[in-house]
């Protein structure tokens, strides 16, 4: 608008021949002069709303900044939460053809008095590539959709016993989401129970103040029923409570799209992951794990996973080891014939 105006200011101020402003008696180029100058005051007009407009949708997204680190949240939970396990879904002939299609395939589980959205993927990887990249929460800023900056500011570690459902930890994320002139931040709290349950669940972290009203989701992953080594089966739910001054499309997004999207980075970045061991010669669970040790270490030590990627470890070094003797020591065997045989000859 603004290059509009100045446009139609120069035309205003080309030389004018004739004092006549009778449209039709106007030579062309004052017929110019005559309709820009008619025209600069709605341009003017036009600017000042576009303005106007602009600094009041500014003022809106400073207005809905609403999360903070230090305040606690308003409740301390609206949703749900889930409970970690197997969901138990049967899966027919329709749904079994999708998931070997490679496509998500949703129903429904209940929940209370009602029923919450569930989806099913299969991946080609095995169950710790799969686990890796859900718990690689200080990088879901370069996988996961719409989420632009991720970083755990706790994590506390449990002895799963019967008394805490087999809790082996907790971890703490800062999240941030963004849409189209709306950014979102919400607190995290990740419950850990892989070892017992193959499962993860989250509620919202209520000691800090959320841009989400209220959030709790779940992961289950089991070694897939056709090949348990190297593919697996995942579930995945959330259930989500925006405040009323959330866009409708970002709701839309959080209760339906988000389901579907969340399994798919996941398959992505785990196969990804996966080929790149293959490539590397670990077609199998040890060797993979054995890569992951050697090359960058795990994310964080699960109890279980480090005690059995080190004594597998262990033993793989040990074959080795023996491997390399027992050829050394048939050389040297090699060796002692040959020499025998020469020292013969010159006898």
């Amino acid at each position: 608008l603004f290059r509009c105006e100045r446009m139609l200011v120069a035309c205003s101020l080309l030389p004018s021949s004739s004092n006549n402003y009778r449209s039709s008696s106007l030579p062309p180029y004052s017929k110019l002069v005559f309709l820009t100058t008619a025209m600069l005051p709605l341009f003017r007009f036009l600017i000042g709303i576009a303005l106007v407009s602009t600094s009041s949708l500014v003022s809106n997204v400073a207005i809905v900044e609403a999360s903070n680190f230090s305040k606690a949240h308003a409740h301390t939970g609206k949703v749900e939460p889930f409970s970690p396990g197997d969901p138990k879904i049967k899966l027919d002939g329709k749904a079994t053809s999708i998931l070997k299609a490679g496509k998500p395939y949703q129903t429904q589980v209940q929940s209370g008095d009602g029923g919450r959205g569930l989806v099913i993927q299969d991946v080609d990887a095995p169950t710790h590539v799969v686990w890796d990249r859900i718990l690689d929460f200080d990088n879901y800023g370069g996988m996961v959709p719409k989420c632009f900056e991720s970083k755990n500011y706790k994590i506390i570690d449990h002895k799963p016993t019967k008394a805490n459902n087999f809790l082996e930890k907790e971890i703490f994320t800062r999240m941030k989401v963004g849409f189209p002139m709306l950014k979102l931040e919400y607190f995290v709290r990740h419950f850990v129970y892989i070892q017992h349950h193959k499962a993860l669940t989250w509620t919202l972290d209520y000691t800090k103040e959320s841009d989400f009203d209220d959030s709790c989701g779940y992961w289950y992953i089991a070694p897939h029923p056709d090949n348990p080594e190297e593919k697996t089966r995942l579930y995945y739910s959330v259930g989500v409570s925006m405040f009323d001054w959330v866009p409708k499309f970002v709701v839309d997004f959080m209760s339906s799209k988000a389901l579907t999207d969340a399994t798919a980075w996941v398959k992505k970045f785990s196969e990804i992951e996966w080929a790149k061991e293959v490539a590397k010669g670990g077609t199998s669970r040890s060797s993979s794990a054995g890569a992951q040790v050697k090359n960058k270490g795990p994310l964080f030590a699960l109890p279980f996973f480090g005690n059995k990627m080190k004594q597998e470890e262990e033993e793989r070094l040990a074959r080795e080891a023996a491997e390399k003797a027992a050829m050394e020591a048939q050389a040297a065997l090699e060796e002692k014939k040959k020499l025998f045989v020469v020292r013969a000859g010159f006898r």
